[in-house]
């Protein structure tokens, strides 16, 4: 190395250590010093596969924008089913009555995170069963610890069956006024092989780049300190047969 590139590298490693995320700061002044909160859900019974490179790229970049992160793996234990026993809603809005399986865990953890991250791998064109099991328990049991809070989902796969994977997860979020939060791309990546999703150089910078989209909204809600929009309507239900 001569002493230009020397001096060329140096420079641009000290301008790098002096930036500061321009989001990073802006959560610092609307949140009161309260540094935001997301809980990332690896909906894969591989604790270090694919789906989880795809989080850890989310966390690291949360991290550089100032926000923190949990990431809990459902595991390989089961994972009930919601039964539509009703037990719930005579729980005083405590959760589901089933307390001991993953889902009671991250209904505790949701009632502290200002937003959710669900990954899953894709089983035969769909979301893992263990996580639309524990999501819909969730939603259902304790909807109103998500309620208005921003959430996004990605799914990672060998070949096909991202996207309709990647459209049921999001249908769960709308259903729950829960602000869906972009990237550049639909958040997909793909891989086989343990680690494999890395050499996906786009899935990688999609997954990034729902981190910053994440940071930045936030800041954006918690702008007002009101993060619930005022709704005039209660929700009307009916069915298609009279």
């Amino acid at each position: 190395m001569d002493r230009r590139d020397f001096i060329k590298k140096a420079t641009m490693a000290a301008a790098g250590a002096a930036v500061v995320s321009p989001v990073s700061a802006m959560l610092n002044n609307v949140t009161g010093g309260k540094t935001p909160r997301v809980l990332l859900i690896n909906g894969s019974p591989r604790t270090d596969g694919n789906t989880f490179c795809c989080l850890k790229e989310i966390e690291a970049m949360l991290q550089k924008h100032g926000v923190e992160s949990e990431i809990v793996q459902i595991g390989r234990g089961s994972v009930r089913m919601c039964i539509n026993c009703g037990g719930c809603r005579q729980n005083n809005g405590a959760g589901c009555v089933f307390d001991d399986d993953m889902c009671a865990v991250i209904t505790k953890k949701m009632a502290t995170a200002d937003a959710l991250i669900v990954g899953t791998p894709v089983y035969y064109g769909q979301p893992n069963g263990g996580i639309l099991s524990l999501m819909q328990r969730l939603f259902f049991s304790a909807g109103h610890l998500v309620q208005n809070k921003p959430a996004a989902a990605l799914a990672v796969c060998r070949r096909g069956g991202a996207t309709a994977t990647f459209q049921t997860m999001n249908m769960m979020f709308e259903m729950m006024n829960m602000p869906v939060v972009t990237s550049q791309y639909w958040n997909i990546a793909y891989g086989a092989g343990k680690g494999e999703v890395k050499l996906d150089t786009e899935g990688m910078q999609t997954m990034r780049t729902l981190a910053t989209n994440m940071a930045f909204l936030l800041q954006k809600i918690h702008a007002d300190g009101n993060p619930a929009p005022q709704r005039d309507e209660r929700p009307a239900f009916m069915n298609f047969i009279r």
